[in-house]
């Protein structure tokens, strides 16, 4: 992030920061310019942008929530495509965007989504001491991957590689087979997306490492009341962080924590995703009414069944 030289701003199309960054954004209102009951900041996923958000913001919004989305440095149509922009200035972005969309709807809860990266942001700012000012926080698969749940070898290469080739770009090794969704037609719509990026700078895969291993600890110290949702066929993340999120997350006893029996990394996108979004939407309403779906019921035990 650059010095500030204006004032941040949402625009009709784009957020704009104090160092005068433009971050597209999308928007989905209520219908009919009814007045929203709720507002949501969501933040994208690793390699993806604010497009991820298009059926679930749709959905959203027809439960009087507005939506605004937008693309993360670094990602989407951004500038500087595929450079990451450091853990300090997503989590500054993320508060620009908070601050600017409750100026735009005084009064009216806001809440944040962040979905694997984007959750992983979601925690680190929400733990630190000059958080945005939220009514609550939806973490949809937060990435928590940090370096101590790293197995020696994959700390070793990312080491080296970033030592020795940082802007070396690495593409997900086909052999690992790794499912992120059961939705085969919206994976390979991303396949043909030029705005999702295929291939990962090494030096973004440190920042992210640094991110998802600030964002580890923070699931323990996460104060704002929240709505935790994984899949029990996760394949992205190993098992080992995402339990000991869960665990955290349960401990407080101030957090929803939900496990989708048929539900993957990609749960918002998924077959079923529009089950999971009616549970957002209803936590929304009143957190202490039991999920519909009935997906916050023993979660740790379903996602140990997988």
């Amino acid at each position: 992030m650059g010095r500030p030289v204006t004032q941040p701003r949402l625009t009709a199309q784009s957020l704009v920061a104090a160092d005068g960054f433009e971050l597209p954004m999308r928007v989905w209102l209520p219908e009919g310019g009814e007045a929203p009951r709720a507002v949501i900041v969501a933040l994208h996923g690793f390699n993806d942008y604010s497009n991820a958000f298009e059926t679930a913001g749709r959905n959203l919004a027809r439960h009087g929530i507005a939506t605004y989305a937008y693309d993360q440095r670094g990602f989407g149509a951004t500038r500087d495509r595929g450079i990451w922009p450091g853990t300090d200035t997503l989590v500054a972005d993320l508060g620009t965007a908070v601050e600017q969309v409750r100026a735009r709807h005084p009064r009216v809860p806001v809440h944040v989504l962040g979905e694997s990266m984007g959750g992983a942001v979601v925690l680190t700012a929400l733990t630190r001491p000059d958080a945005p000012r939220v009514d609550g926080a939806i973490l949809v698969a937060p990435a928590v991957w940090g370096r101590e749940t790293m197995g020696f070898f994959p700390r070793a290469a990312l080491w080296v590689t970033y030592n020795l080739v940082p802007g070396m770009v690495v593409h997900p090794p086909r052999e690992l087979n790794i499912q992120p969704s059961d939705n085969i037609e919206m994976l390979r719509a991303l396949g043909r997306d030029p705005l999702v990026i295929k291939g990962s700078r090494v030096d973004a895969l440190e920042g992210l490492t640094d991110l998802m291993s600030a964002a580890l600890p923070a699931c323990g110290r996460l104060e704002v009341p929240s709505l935790v949702l994984y899949g029990a066929r996760e394949q992205v993340l190993p098992p080992k962080p995402v339990e000991r999120a869960l665990a955290d997350f349960e401990a407080g006893g101030r957090h929803v924590v939900a496990v989708y029996p048929d539900g993957y990394h990609m749960l918002l996108r998924d077959l079923k995703g529009s089950l999971v979004v009616e549970d957002i939407a209803a936590w929304i309403a009143d957190p202490k009414i039991p999920l519909a779906s009935g997906a916050d019921r023993a979660p740790r035990q379903l996602l140990a069944a997988k």
